[in-house]
């Protein structure tokens, strides 16, 4: 990792204003009172299935199949696209749609479901937001293309003008989804990850939808700021705008293909930590790197991060990780590729201790580094 900038200093996630230290405190206490609550189910004739608590999606068993759900929101993403809207005159919404359905997709598809239904939560600083008609239609439009490449209905949503509690000019963008686990044995909350699996990682098309806190704080660092070009001749800001990838339509191709991950782990915050997202005492042993994201490579040379900050905060090439029987591997790699999606066996998970080991790089990340339960 070179540096830039003499003198300027490392910038860390915390320092952009984001410390996990003290937001995953909050998750794990809302996660135990959550639990007491799981017996309302019973009244319906319907159970939670324990083992999604602390997962990406909740699952709760209906009978005859399972149903998944989750809410997310899309984060300070949409602040780039407002600058970059002021700099070209164009409108970047589109892209700002999938990367909120994506958040909300991607998190569902970890345990095995199915996407069903998308909500829209669209809650403005001010009716004027509602007004821009080419910023509106942008965001009409890509909202249903993501629903269309994910096979999943538009419900409906809530749209509403918050002046004083979302800032003025700005829009907060959020989606719940349902999903449908079935058949059952589709359900993937990591009971068969075990010790000889391969790690078949999913690439990335950029920043996705975390790590924008830090790379808006690099461009106080950049006299051109958004408008700087990369070495691959793009511009940063519109780099950083590039659409997360929607991973449902892989996860559909491997069931159709006869294969089912034993786990999942969607690369957002908290970058490759994510990966020991299980609670199970295993070690992830990583001997190949996909390709790290031009983007990406900028963000870390800038904010002089080295890369264990990197990998620490960002996806660095990785969007999604499957966790599936050695054997199919290749298959994994294959079905995603035949997608347009590119793919690696990165590695395999072994017995031992909690750990995350990246060889290449001499990284070691282990239990205490991720702690969301």
């Amino acid at each position: 990792m070179t540096s830039n900038a003499a003198g300027a200093g490392t910038i860390s996630y915390e320092q952009a204003g984001v410390n996990y230290d003290l937001i995953d405190p909050l998750k794990v206490a809302a996660q135990r009172a959550a639990a007491a609550t799981a017996g309302h189910l019973a009244g319906h004739g319907f159970t939670e299935v324990k083992a999604s608590r602390g997962e990406s999606a909740y699952v709760v068993d209906v009978g005859p199949f399972y149903l998944a759900s989750i809410v997310e929101c899309l984060g300070s993403k949409a602040l780039v696209a407002d600058e970059m809207g002021k700099l070209t005159g164009r409108s970047y919404y589109a892209g700002i749609a999938q990367d909120t359905i994506a958040m909300a997709v991607n998190d569902l598809i970890t345990v095995g479901a199915t996407p069903l239904v998308v909500q829209a939560y669209w809650a403005a600083g001010g009716s004027d937001w509602f007004g821009d008609a080419q910023r509106a239609q942008a965001l009409v439009e890509g909202w249903k293309k993501a629903c269309d490449t994910c096979g999943v209905a538009w419900g409906g949503g809530e749209t509403p003008a918050l002046a004083g509690i979302v800032e003025g000019g700005r829009i907060d963008l959020a989606a719940s989804c349902t999903g449908i686990i079935q058949p059952k044995e589709r359900l993937s909350v990591g009971d068969r990850l075990g010790a000889g699996d391969a790690i078949v990682l999913l690439a990335s098309s950029g920043i996705h939808a975390n790590g924008l806190s830090l790379a808006r704080k690099l461009v106080e660092r950049l006299p051109q700021g958004y408008m700087t070009p990369l070495a691959d001749g793009s511009l940063y800001g519109e780099a950083l705008l590039a659409p997360t990838v929607l991973y449902s339509p892989v996860t559909e191709a491997l069931e159709r293909a006869g294969v089912r991950p034993h786990y999942c782990a969607n690369v957002t915050g908290h970058g490759w930590r994510k990966l020991l997202r299980h609670p199970a005492q295993l070690t992830y042993r990583i001997d190949a790197l996909p390709r790290v994201p031009e983007v990406l490579r900028f963000i870390q040379q800038h904010a002089q991060q080295d890369d264990r900050e990197a990998y620490s905060t960002l996806n660095m090439g990785a969007g999604f990780a499957l966790f599936v029987d050695a054997a199919d591997g290749q298959k994994c790699v294959d079905v995603a590729r035949g997608l347009g999606i590119e793919a690696v066996v990165a590695g395999r998970v072994e017995a031992g201790p909690k750990q995350l080991l990246i060889e290449p790089l001499g990284i070691r990340f282990g239990d205490d580094d991720l702690q969301l339960r």
